[in-house]
C-alpha cells in the first residue's frame, strides 16, 4: 500500500501508479453528481453545462450546502455510494473523461472494465467523520440548481488535499471489494464446516 497526493486535473501516468489498497488525497477542481444529474444528462439528452476537461474528478455526493449573506457555505458532505449509479458508470467515464470517480462501496464490471480500457480509477472514503472533510473543500459554483435542487445539483469544488480515500477499482479492472468478498466466503465455509452448518443453508427472514 503506497500513499498519493494527486492534483486536478489527473493525468494518465498518475492513475495508472495506483494500485488496489493505495491511499490518496486530491487537490484541485472537482465536481458533484448524483443519480438526478445522470438521468438529466444520460436518459433525458441534456447537455452538462461545463467542462469537464480541467476536472476530470467525479465525486458521487450530494453535499448539503446553504446560502450565507449571498456566499455558499457547505455545511454537510459525505459521499454516497457508488454502485447506485452503476447503469450510468461506463456512460460518465466515455462522456465527461473521468479519470478518478470517488464514492462510498465501489462499482460494477462494467465500470470496472471501462476504467480498465480508458485509464480511470474509484476510490472510497476510510476512517475519515463527515465533519473531517469540511475545512478541505471550498464551494466554487453550482450548476442546474433550479432544474435538479440544492442536493441533486453539480456542485463545483475546490479541494485542499482531500482524503484519506483508498483505491478500489484500478486501472487493471481488479475490485479490492472482490476480493474481500472471496476471502468471507471462504472462511464462511470453513465456519459452517467446522459449526455442522451445512453449505446450502438459509437464515430465517424476519419480514
Amino acid at each position: 500500500m503506497a500513499e498519493y497526493h494527486l492534483k486536478v486535473p489527473l493525468q494518465d501516468e498518475d492513475i495508472r501508479q495506483l494500485k488496489l489498497g493505495d491511499i490518496i488525497y486530491l487537490s484541485g477542481l472537482a465536481w458533484t453528481c448524483r443519480s438526478r444529474l445522470q438521468r438529466y444528462i444520460f436518459d433525458e439528452g441534456h447537455e452538462l453545462p461545463f467542462s469537464t476537461e480541467d476536472k476530470n474528478l467525479l465525486i458521487h455526493v450530494g453535499p448539503v450546502v446553504i446560502d450565507d449573506n449571498g456566499k455558499w457555505q457547505l455545511v454537510s458532505f459525505m459521499p454516497t455510494s457508488s454502485i447506485r449509479f452503476e447503469k450510468w458508470g461506463e456512460k460518465s467515464i466515455r462522456q465527461f473523461g473521468l479519470k478518478a470517480i470517488i464514492g462510498k462501496t465501489t462499482m460494477g464490471i462494467n465500470t470496472a472494465r471501462t476504467m480498465k480500457e480508458l485509464g480511470c480509477i474509484h476510490a472510497t472514503p476510510i476512517g475519515v467523520p463527515v465533519q473531517a472533510y469540511l475545512d478541505r473543500i471550498t464551494v466554487k459554483d453550482v450548476n442546474l440548481f433550479d432544474e435538479l435542487g440544492s442536493i441533486e445539483a453539480a456542485w463545483i469544488l475546490e479541494l485542499n488535499d482531500l482524503g484519506p480515500f483508498l483505491v478500489d477499482i484500478d486501472t487493471t479492472g481488479q475490485n479490492h471489494f472482490d476480493r474481500l468478498d472471496k476471502v468471507i466466503d471462504e472462511k464462511r465455509k470453513k465456519v459452517y464446516e467446522k459449526l455442522g452448518i451445512p453449505e446450502d443453508f438459509v437464515y430465517t427472514k424476519l419480514y
